[in-house]
């Protein structure tokens, strides 16, 4: 898909990668960046840098998801391309209270879904569209330090890949973000975190490596190339790969993310 000309809305926008989309977006001649994040003011501070519209989203909130979808088709136009972004990190094992386990879930995973409930439709009846939702290195391989993140990370690849076997013959792109350790404020002060272990890359150049991707609808998005070879080794020899994420647990497990 050529960026140009088309509507895109990313959330998470508010700052981090989502914030280099949107300006990636704007720069490649998006027809409209809309930017949209829990933090309003954030949100708006990104739609001024790049002339786009603002819009304060709780993306665990279905509601709150749908009626944004309804207002962007309604008063701006037909979405061309939705990035869903937004995700959080909680550290601990399988002790992390209910509560926060549930709310991993629904921001990592269920407002993927949500998103893509109200959009394929719309997509699918307008001939097409592209869909794409940030994951992890973690939704791969998995991350130490932090089961809530880890497993939902996975089930993000796992609900990318089924939208792309079921709708891409409706004509509905799909691509998933992959990457390692980003420069943001999630990973602010966990530099030394076996996510960095291949350092951290800054937004800006993740976001440019997004567009080759969307320019050649790729499915799977690996800012950091050494991930590939991380997956070969996993799918190679899984019993191995294991030993070796226990040696790393070993030595970065007792670090908070």
């Amino acid at each position: 898909m050529d960026i140009k000309d088309r509507i895109c809305v990313v959330t998470g926008a508010a700052s981090g990668i989502g914030r280099a989309l949107c300006m990636a977006f704007a720069d490649a001649g998006a027809k409209q960046v809309v930017c949209v994040d829990v933090n309003g003011d954030g949100a708006a501070e990104t739609a001024e840098s790049v002339g786009g519209a603002a819009y304060t989203v709780d993306v665990s909130n279905e509601a709150e998801i749908k009626q944004m979808i309804d207002s962007v088709e309604r008063d701006i136009g037909p979405i061309d391309l939705f990035w869903s972004n937004a995700g959080i990190a909680v550290g601990g094992g399988m002790d992390t209270p209910n509560d926060e386990w549930q709310r991993v879930w629904e921001i990592n995973v269920m407002a993927h879904v949500w998103a893509a409930r109200h959009l394929v439709p719309l997509m699918k009846e307008r001939g097409g569209g592209y869909l794409l939702n940030t994951s992890s290195a973690a939704g791969l391989l998995n991350q130490i330090g932090s089961a809530s993140y880890g497993v939902t990370k996975h089930a993000a690849v796992g609900l990318a890949e089924w939208i792309a076997l079921t709708h891409g013959d409706d004509g509905i792109k799909v691509s998933v973000l992959c990457p390692q350790a980003v420069r943001t404020e999630m990973t602010r002060g966990h530099e030394d975190h076996v996510a960095a272990i291949n350092g951290m890359m800054d937004p800006e150049p993740v976001a440019q490596i997004c567009l080759e991707a969307i320019r050649d609808e790729t499915f799977l998005i690996l800012p950091h190339e050494e991930v590939r070879r991380y997956m070969k080794n996993k799918t190679d020899d899984y019993d191995r790969w294991i030993g070796g994420m226990r040696k790393l647990n070993r030595a970065y497990g007792d670090k908070k993310m």
